[in-house]
Order: C-alpha cells, then structure tokens, then sequence
C-alpha cells in the first residue's frame, strides 16, 4: 500500500488558481493515483485534508505501519515544523511533491520544512508529480 496524502486547498483543484494548478479536479488525481498504482501493483489510497492534525495522524499511521507516503503538504510546507517532525519519524520513503514549482512562485514558498526528512522532492510537473513519484517509491520497494 501506498498513501497519498494531500494538505489544505487541494480538494479545490479545478477551481482554485487553475492558470497554476490546472483545471483537473481532486477527484482525477485521485483517480489517476490510484490508476498508476493499478499499474505499479500497488494499492493506492488518496487522501486531503485541511487539517493539520489529522494530516499529522495520518504520518504517524504512515510510520507504525511503515507505509510509504507520497506527500503533497500545500501550505504546510513552507512553516509547519509539527508536521516536519511527523515526516521524521518515516519508517518507509516519503516523496514530497508539488503540482506547481515554488522555486518558481512567490519567496514565501521556496522554503519547505518538510524536504530535509524527505526520501525526496519532485515538483512542478503538474498531476505528473504525482505519478512520478509513485513510480520512485514503487522501484524503492523493489529494491529493499
């Protein structure tokens, strides 16, 4: 199994910014995660959230289960340390991703707390993001 974990806003895809974020819905991300995981021979489980609690939940479940996480923290990324400190307690990969590139967006989002405890960042390849980064964790399982 892999989670696919999303912070705030994302469930607005489609309608919110979609000169940035594309006019694709949350529910086609969903589908097309859970797609590429058909395709992977992994079971794909997406999920969105706008609270920080419960996204840390979720990372602590990650951990205890040692269940790999492709991550995308939305505006998490740039100043919550409770939900960095949660991604350091990873007992499987853990891909940061981002559908847009911040280095290429305003100052505030070029910092992520979050990417020095991640496996790695891929970003700014819209959905594709995703499916990039379910393939990178599919070949890490592979090759544990």
């Amino acid at each position: 199994m892999i989670l696919v974990l999303n912070g705030p806003n994302l469930r607005r895809l489609g309608t919110r910014e979609p000169d940035v974020y594309g006019a694709e819905t949350f529910e086609d991300l969903a589908e097309l995660c859970r797609d590429t995981g058909r395709k992977l021979g992994e079971h794909v489980e997406v999920r969105q959230t706008d609270d920080e609690a419960e996204l840390i939940g979720w990372l602590h479940e990650a951990a205890d289960g040692r269940i790999p996480v492709v991550l995308n923290p939305a505006a998490f990324t740039h100043y919550s340390y409770a939900v960095r400190d949660a991604i350091a307690q990873r007992t499987a990969p853990l891909v940061e991703v981002h559908i847009s590139n911040p280095a290429a967006r305003e100052e505030f989002r070029h910092t992520s707390v979050v990417a020095g405890v991640a496996t790695g960042t891929i970003a700014g390849f819209g959905l594709q993001s995703y499916v990039l980064a379910l393939h990178a964790i599919a070949e890490m399982n592979s090759s544990s």
